[in-house]
């Protein structure tokens, strides 16, 4: 059946030390990879089942209330975050954001990367051309759909606080007005 291929699948990822994407036969997503290790360690979810199952709970949640809710009940059963798993949850803050925005792709590594706007992509165009033509050296639109950016982004928190920080210049400024100053 699906389920048991899908199943083999997640579990022939996690052997080989990655997250399973349980997602993609069913519905792409948002494709995130900023080159980190951002999974459940099998030290911390011993069990396979278990551990597939929180994947699919993590990747079902609708918002960072849900995702801090989930996060909160994680510590509460196996203790700590380690570092992947914390990777994990702020990745998956990203997803939700991105896909609210109408990004497909982000990726990003020690020296910069990309992000990838669908088609109907809901992210504030005049922030966009702001963003290119204030920062030109580090900002660049290649096509319409293509956002490069080189930036210094060695250091792992770095890279997640320039993608966390682009996902804010990029909102239309009404999902703004909630958030308050910063």
């Amino acid at each position: 059946s699906l389920y048991t291929e899908l199943l083999a699948r997640a579990v022939e990822s996690l052997r080989a030390g990655r997250e399973p994407d349980l997602e993609a036969p069913l519905d792409a997503g948002v494709d995130i990879n900023l080159h980190v290790a951002a999974l459940l360690p099998d030290d911390y979810v011993p069990d396979v089942h278990l551990r597939l199952m929180l994947y699919k709970r993590i990747s079902g949640t609708r918002d960072e209330e849900e995702l801090r809710e989930l996060q909160v009940e994680l510590i509460d059963r196996f203790g700590l975050l380690p570092a992947a798993a914390k990777n994990l949850m702020r990745i998956a803050a990203l997803k939700q954001r991105a896909a609210a925005l109408g990004i497909e792709k982000i990726d990003a590594a020690d020296a910069g990367g990309y992000v990838v706007f669908g088609d109907n992509s809901r992210i504030d165009p005049v922030a966009l051309v702001k963003l290119v033509q204030n920062d030109g050296r580090s900002y660049r639109l290649q096509g319409s759909h293509r956002l490069s950016f080189r930036l210094d982004l060695a250091d792992v928190e770095a890279r997640f606080r320039a993608i966390e920080d682009l996902m804010r210049k990029l909102a239309p400024a009404t999902d703004d007005a909630q958030a308050g100053p910063g």
